[in-house]
């Protein structure tokens, strides 16, 4: 009986992986990985069998049953199974059917945390998720529902939406009906993480315009505090909370 690792694979290029989560990949027998997860990690688990369990909305998907299936079948043959998920694994990874899974079968895992697109959009906009004295709390949440109905909430001063990039026009729409203002500050990013990354700057109001230049990629919105402009005042240096408070 072998051991399963969840590993984060970050946003995008290879790079942006952990060097805890480099260092069990290189260890794996076998990779079970996801659709969004860099081509290039195979250059750190050369010896090991490769297999696609990849997901993309509105595109055909392995069904999760099947996934879980294959970790339980691939722990009980192999030594060092490895599930190589996009960004962080407990983040709309569907981390806890798969561990259900494995705990059932009594096989032994660990999960490896990796950067998530939330955090990855912000940093390569510089726009940071939490701010002094009005931006004291961030929300992550994901744009579909199982039974794709898109649902919304003002929960936090940020809040960020995954898997928004074919409903931009609905989720500006359903902003405004949970009491976001219009000229709410949004920061649209797809494809984070990779070379060809792209992003767009609107507001609640205008959101469906960034339709276009988005649509049919991986996108997280980022709508609030942390969207906004950053403000370049002495003032704001020294009022608020201590650095390093969220």
């Amino acid at each position: 009986m072998g051991r399963v690792v969840f590993i984060g694979a970050g946003p995008g290029a290879a790079d942006l992986i952990t060097v805890r989560g480099a260092t069990r990949l290189a260890e794996a027998d076998v990779v079970l990985h996801d659709a969004l997860t860099d081509p290039a990690l195979r250059e750190l688990a050369p010896r090991a069998e490769w297999i696609d369990v990849g997901k993309r909305g509105f595109r055909h998907s392995t069904h999760q049953a099947e996934i879980d299936a294959l970790l339980v079948e691939m722990a009980q043959r192999h030594a060092v199974v490895v599930r190589l998920k996009g960004g962080d694994p407990s983040l709309f990874g569907r981390l806890e059917e798969e561990l259900a899974a494995l705990a059932r079968a009594g096989i032994a895992s660990e999960v490896v945390p990796g950067v998530t697109a939330a955090l990855a959009a912000a940093a390569s906009a510089q726009r940071p998720l939490t701010r002094r004295a009005r931006g004291r709390s961030v929300a992550l949440s994901t744009a579909m529902t199982r039974e794709r109905r898109l649902e919304v909430t003002h929960a936090a001063d940020t809040q960020v939406f995954y898997m928004a990039g074919h409903q931009l026009g609905v989720l500006g729409e359903r902003l405004r009906a949970a009491g976001w203002p219009a000229d709410t500050p949004s920061l649209v990013v797809s494809r984070t993480g990779w070379p060809d990354e792209a992003r767009s700057h609107h507001d609640v109001a205008t959101l469906a315009d960034a339709s276009a230049r988005h649509a049919g990629q991986p996108t997280v919105v980022i709508v609030g505090a942390g969207a906004s402009p950053l403000t370049l005042t002495h003032e704001q240096d020294q009022a608020g909370a201590p650095e390093g408070e969220a």
